[in-house]
């Protein structure tokens, strides 16, 4: 799996998470929270960041998951 950032974004009236720069959605799911959740272990896992966005593709959130730790807006 590429090494880039895990985001978590609204298209097609649900919420999918992917690879930041690549095409493959790693899940879909009907609710925010539930693509949060997914995308929060995925980047765990990777040790990477979890780009959390809103409806309309603003970052919203920003978590680091293996390097410095830290949150980002809201």
């Amino acid at each position: 799996m590429p090494k880039g950032d895990v985001e978590t974004y609204f298209e097609d009236q649900q919420w999918h998470n992917r690879v930041e720069g690549t095409t493959q959605v790693l899940s879909s799911d009907d609710t925010r929270e539930e693509a949060v959740d997914i995308g929060r272990d995925i980047a765990r896992e990777l040790k990477v960041q979890h780009l959390i966005k809103n409806e309309s593709g603003r970052i919203i959130v920003r978590r680091s998951y293996g390097r410095e730790q830290h949150s980002v807006g809201r």
